[in-house]
């Protein structure tokens, strides 16, 4: 693996832990976004890009291919929960946060370290779902259980259409917070698991929640899950999973390695920023400004839910998915390692 590849991944991770991302000096370009930034930045391309983005605001045409997949995955994944146990199958037992899957166990790391702290003592079959888990995402990219399983994220998305209308027409303003938060209430939530007992996350979080009322039908919970959209809907655009919800980070860390991600191509940037705007982690796509690409490809980063909204609104066709070593020829990928 190479300087540069290893200076990548631990800019990736330093993103994901709160770090701010930052423009670029040119030395820290390669020499090809250099020139095509030389390029982009000449008044005839300055000219024809504008012309472009007029045009596309006039003509905007957008797809919800991705989301209308992820919303039915989301529904797929809960849905054997609640089939399997009300038919009494077998198959699929448990929820979200520990289960058994035809005999394979499956376990949230964020959950599992809780009620291990909790309790004082490691549980085997909750290491051994860990593990499976972060094998399974080290394929697939991390925090695509965000976008693509977490049944949260299925009603915040919802609410967030709500805030976002109500911020569009100036009803309420949005307040953004410190993304450090997030690694912040990890600990907090550890630390009082370790020294009550009691494992305050799992009580908490509306993932579990979610998922195990729609299993067992458990609906007293609901009530904390509807007051937490109300407040995202009213106050902080998606609170829960950009602030507090730690459960990404142990995804996002099995997603370095994944050969999965999402691609960027500076070449066919427009660079007018609409994939920032729909993004749920819009700092991995800081590269996406004009002059903050170090190289001409670049994969997105290990915080990215892979949802696939900033393919939506791309008109360009600049952001793509990509599998290492295989959607692109073996000579454009020699130079890069998987998660990179």
């Amino acid at each position: 693996m190479s300087s540069r590849l290893i200076v990548r991944k631990l800019r990736d991770l330093a993103l994901m832990f709160g770090v701010a991302p930052r423009r670029p000096t040119p030395e820290e370009m390669s020499a090809e976004a250099q020139d095509l930034l030389t390029f982009k930045r000449s008044p005839e391309e300055r000219k024809r890009r504008k012309a472009a983005i007029a045009d596309e605001r006039d003509n905007a045409v957008r797809s919800y291919k991705w989301r209308l997949l992820r919303w039915i995955s989301i529904i797929v994944v809960n849905g054997l929960f609640v089939v399997s146990y009300w038919l009494d199958l077998q198959l699929v037992e448990g929820a979200l946060t520990a289960s058994r899957v035809l005999g394979f166990h499956f376990a949230d790391l964020n959950s599992s370290l809780q009620l291990m702290l909790a309790h004082k003592h490691v549980v085997l079959n909750l290491v051994i779902g860990v593990t499976t888990v972060l094998l399974l995402y080290a394929l697939v990219g991390g925090r695509s259980f965000c976008s693509w399983v977490c049944p949260y994220h299925f009603v915040s998305e919802l609410a967030e259409m709500v805030h976002l209308k109500l911020t569009s027409k100036k009803l309420i303003r949005d307040h953004e917070l410190d993304r450090r938060l997030r690694i912040v209430m990890f600990f907090v939530f550890a630390l009082i698991a370790f020294v009550s007992g009691y494992p305050l996350f799992e009580a908490i979080s509306p993932v579990g929640i979610l998922s195990r009322a729609l299993t067992y039908g458990l609906i007293v919970g609901l009530i904390w899950v509807a007051l937490l959209l109300l407040v995202e809907i009213f106050w902080s655009r998606r609170l829960w999973c950009r602030y507090v919800c730690p459960v990404g980070l142990g995804y996002g860390l099995a997603g370095v390695v994944a050969p999965v991600r999402v691609m960027y191509n500076a070449e066919k940037c427009l660079h007018e920023g609409k994939c920032r705007q729909v993004c749920l982690v819009p700092h991995v796509l800081d590269m996406t400004k004009l002059s903050y690409a170090r190289d001409v490809k670049t994969p997105i980063g290990a915080d990215c839910t892979r949802c696939a909204m900033c393919i939506e609104v791309c008109p360009t066709g600049a952001l793509t998915f990509d599998i290492f070593g295989v959607t692109r020829p073996d000579s454009e990928s020699k130079s890069e390692d998987p998660g990179s």
